[in-house]
């Protein structure tokens, strides 16, 4: 049955609170029912769904208004639930940083710094709209989950990883050129989203970061964004890219990867223990080759 919002747990209300600065007194009753109805309601997550789970005098109209017309700002949204998570996270990271020194086996000489990493993971996702033929922002994108071009939209999403807690960052939509044309908007790739989030995103105080991509988004371009800012990068590379080893001459050339794979011996290949909520996972990775003019994985 329908619940009120005087039903909000504790929870709920206290991180609902962190946001009331961002609304009007009228638009804080619209924002309320949207994220009751999303926990609530277990049915397609249309305006009408979320009103049948809300209990509260507000309309569907009044509701279209609130996601479409009225003047609020999502980027403030997001500035003030990544302030939050910082905030929160400071004390849990200063603890990390002294159980690690306390750990550290005591020895002549500096002390190794202690280091906690927290990883910025970049990808987009495509949600199939086959009759909205009127929304904005809709193109052909091909879905990994169809296995083909279908209509709809792109959005370009952004994830944070600390200790074990995970902050989602303000999605972004994919338009393509031709939408951008057709719509009057200027034109931003994947690669723009990419890099513009690096550059603008702030990770808590004394933290390392380190970005993962996939192969779409690896390239020259998202590299130099993230060592501008001292981070570290990992990503898949597709098999036609070229990367520059050094020969046993003392020269440098370009290979493709697939050529570079194709004469990787067994030996090359050993067992690597990777970090994990649930302890260390084991995989299998292989190091740089002779020739490889990298002390790190050329698809690091």
């Amino acid at each position: 049955m329908p619940k009120p919002m005087i039903c909000l747990f504790d929870a709920l209300r206290k991180y609902l609170e962190f946001f009331r600065s961002c609304f009007s007194h009228r638009q804080w009753k619209y924002f309320v029912t949207v994220l009751l109805g999303l926990i609530e309601h277990e049915g397609r997550h249309t305006l009408k769904g979320l009103l049948a789970s809300v209990w509260e005098k507000v309309s569907l109209s009044g509701l279209s208004r609130f996601l479409g017309l009225w003047p609020w700002a999502p980027e403030e949204l997001a500035r003030t639930w990544q302030a939050d998570f910082r905030q929160e996270l400071a004390g849990a990271v200063q603890t990390e940083h002294r159980r690690q020194r306390a750990a550290r086996p005591k020895r002549r000489g500096r002390p190794q710094a202690t280091l906690v990493t927290g990883y910025l993971v970049l990808d987009d996702s495509v949600q199939g709209k086959p009759k909205g033929r009127k929304m904005a922002g809709r193109g052909q994108h091909y879905s990994t989950t169809e296995k083909k071009v279908v209509p709809g939209h792109c959005l370009f999403t952004s994830l944070y990883l600390l200790l074990g807690r995970r902050c989602p960052l303000l999605p972004q939509l994919y338009r393509q050129k031709a939408v951008c044309a057709r719509e009057g908007v200027p034109f931003q790739s994947k690669v723009d989203l990419a890099v513009a989030e690096i550059e603008h995103f702030q990770p808590p105080p004394d933290t390392h970061t380190h970005v993962l991509v996939d192969s779409w988004y690896h390239c020259r371009r998202v590299r130099r964004a993230a060592a501008r800012r001292g981070w570290d990068l990992s990503g898949g590379l597709k098999s036609n890219r070229w990367m520059r080893i050094s020969t046993p001459e003392g020269g440098r050339e370009w290979v493709q990867l697939s050529a570079y794979a194709a004469g990787l011996g067994d030996a090359d290949w050993v067992e690597a223990t990777w970090p994990a909520r649930e302890g260390g996972t084991r995989s299998t990775s292989t190091p740089c080759g002779p020739g490889c003019a990298s002390s790190a994985p050329p698809w690091c």
